[in-house]
Order: structure tokens, then C-alpha cells, then sequence
């Protein structure tokens, strides 16, 4: 005689379980408060939690700072600079500058980090127009932020990041930042850690410069760049302002559902403890300009608008409303640059 079993429910689709695992999911960090005393407890804890998540930085070197070149460009000094940021790493980047600029120790400086794509790296950031890529980067997304906040009186720094341009070697595969983080975890060493310890010793070198106000450095970026600034920025005080641009959103929507990031953008457990609202959320009360692209194709309005919105709550808890300022924009995953002129000379 046969019997009609009932099957358990099945389910085979990792993007299911994920998807599903991801519905009630609540950072054990992320800010519930209110008041002052709220945010400075929540502050305190998470920056220390954040901390160990990106475990330890590479031991200091001595920077060996060396400028390759020094060569007017129309009405800027554009330079090549490389340093030393731990044993076995140096970083080049482009360093420009008003060709009026004073070496009277009174001047802005901003750190411009770029996205992706891996080979282009900081050039495009830069202005560097050496190939149709380069231009086609530029008009897409408004791409020469760094030029740009050059020519608005700034000197302004473009680390190429690992992993990207000039320290991507790995024969051009698309996979190269999961390649460094598969390599990076295995040793207990990841690239986020190891290029926000590149952008402190971005600062260590900006110091060093006689143009710069060492109390007046701000940091932006696009995309991974904001990822970078954000996760920079939250633990760096030397930074003064920032502009985090197309990436403050929900874990849950662009990593959990759509796996719109790779393995430079992130340390283990990181959405365990955090959500990126609350990364921004440490910058605080420091002035913060976040931009948001209302056609942005790579992190969507709505998904940026909420993420702000968590960003809004911890600022006011810090009573520093004040100090949060949105420039949401008519165009895609891109620089606006509507406010972030204003902003850095208002704040730095």
C-alpha cells in the first residue's frame, strides 16, 4: 500500500537564503538612540567595535616622500608624489595645486578617492585625459572632482588605491579587488584596512607640506571612493569635513540582494555590527556632504534616501543637524558638484 508523504520545503537558491536571512537582520551596533548622551555612548562603543573589525594597521614607515615631477598645467601645479606606506608598499599619487598657491602654511587640502572601474584608478579623478576611457569616465560621471576642487583653490591629493591603476597587477582581470581580498583574508589582512592605513599616511605626508593648515584636510569620494571616505573618516580625526558620494545605503539592498560590491569594500562581519548609515553616522559632528543621484543605475534613490535618513537621526542625536548637508541631483552615479565647493570652503 502506498502512502502520500509530505515533503518538507526545499529550497536551493543562495540568493534566496541569503535574501531571507537578510529580512529581520538588525546590526548589533547600529544606533537606536536619541539624545546626546545616547549618541556619545553609541559613539564611543562603535568606533571602538569598528576598530577591531578592521583588525590592525601595518607597522609606520618612514614616508621616503619623492616628487617625481613638477610641471605647470594651464593654471595649476600638477605633481607626482610617492611615499611609503608600510614595508613592501609605496603609494603613487597626483597632487595638484593653484599655481598661485602661497607655501604660507594656510591652505585647504583634500583627499579624493576614486570608484571603480580598477584599471583607470586615481588618473581619471585627477584629469588625466590619456585615453578615449579616460574622457568617456569624465563625461559619465562628472569624474574629474579632483581637478575640479583643484581649480576651486584646494590642493588636493589622488592616492591610487591597492588593488587599482597603477597596484592593479593582475593582468587586467575584472576580479581583481575579490582577488586581493581572498589573498588579504587568508592572512587575517584586508585591502579596506590596508587603504584607509594608505589615506592616514596621506595625511601624515599633507602635513608635512608648507602650503597646508594641517587643522584644515577634508576627504571625497565616489562610489568606492565613498566607501573609503565614510569608513576613513569615521576613524580619523585629522579629517575635518568629507563628502561621501553615491554610496550611503542599506547592506540589505545593494550587498545582500543585488551583490553590488566586492571584496576591497569590505572587512568581515562588518554588517554584523553595522549598516552604512551608521559608519557615516561616526563622522559626526564633523561636517558631512552626502551626494545622491536620483537616476543613480548603481545605488538606487530610494535605498540612498533611506540610508541618509539613518545618517539624519544620528546627527540630530549629536545635535549637529546643522553640520549634515544633502545634495540630491538630477543625474546618475556621479559627482554633482552643486554644494561641494561651498561646503569645503565654508567647513575647512
Amino acid at each position: 500500500m502506498r502512502r502520500n508523504i509530505k515533503m518538507a520545503n526545499r529550497h536551493f537558491s543562495s540568493r534566496a537564503y541569503w535574501n531571507e536571512k537578510a529580512k529581520e537582520w538588525s546590526p548589533l551596533c547600529t544606533f537606536q538612540g536619541e539624545s546626546k548622551e545616547d549618541w556619545e555612548n553609541w559613539k564611543s562603543n562603535a568606533t571602538k567595535q569598528l576598530k577591531s573589525l578592521l583588525g590592525e594597521f601595518p607597522q609606520k614607515v618612514d614616508l621616503m616622500a619623492e616628487v617625481e615631477y613638477s610641471i605647470e598645467d594651464g593654471d595649476l601645479i600638477r605633481e607626482r608624489i610617492i611615499f611609503d606606506s608600510e614595508e613592501f608598499a609605496s603609494v603613487p599619487c597626483v597632487l595638484l595645486r593653484p599655481i598661485t598657491m602661497k607655501n604660507d602654511r594656510s591652505n585647504a587640502a583634500i583627499i579624493c578617492c576614486n570608484g571603480h572601474p580598477v584599471n583607470l584608478g586615481k588618473d581619471p579623478v585627477a584629469g588625466i585625459r590619456s585615453t578615449p576611457e579616460h574622457d568617456h569616465q569624465i563625461a559619465l560621471m562628472n569624474y574629474n572632482f579632483g581637478e575640479q576642487m583643484a581649480k576651486a583653490g584646494f590642493l588636493v591629493i589622488v592616492p591610487e588605491l591597492r588593488g587599482f591603476g597603477e597596484r592593479n597587477d593582475t593582468s587586467g582581470r575584472v576580479d581583481a579587488c575579490n582577488i586581493n581580498y581572498i589573498k588579504g583574508s587568508i592572512l587575517g589582512i584586508y585591502p579596506q584596512t590596508l587603504n584607509i592605513w594608505d589615506i592616514k599616511c596621506c595625511i601624515d605626508y599633507l602635513e608635512t607640506r608648507s602650503e597646508i593648515d594641517p587643522e584644515r584636510i577634508g576627504m571625497m569620494g565616489l562610489s568606492y571612493g565613498g566607501t573609503m571616505t565614510a569608513f576613513t573618516t569615521a576613524i580619523e580625526p585629522r579629517i575635518k569635513a568629507a563628502n561621501v558620494m553615491g554610496y550611503i545605503n542599506p547592506f540589505a539592498e545593494f550587498g545582500i540582494a543585488r551583490g553590488n560590491f566586492c571584496g576591497s569594500q569590505i572587512v568581515p562581519e562588518i554588517y554584523k555590527y553595522f549598516d552604512t548609515h551608521d559608519i557615516a553616522g561616526l563622522i559626526a559632528p564633523r561636517p558631512l556632504l552626502v551626494d545622491m543621484g536620483i537616476y543613480d543605475e548603481c545605488f538606487f534613490i530610494q535605498d540612498l534616501l533611506k540610508g541618509y535618513e539613518g545618517v539624519q537621526k544620528i546627527y540630530a542625536a549629536a545635535e549637529a543637524s546643522d553640520k549634515l548637508v544633502a545634495d540630491i541631483h538630477s543625474h546618475g552615479h556621479s559627482f554633482a558638484g552643486n554644494k561641494a565647493f561651498e561646503f569645503f570652503k565654508k567647513n575647512l
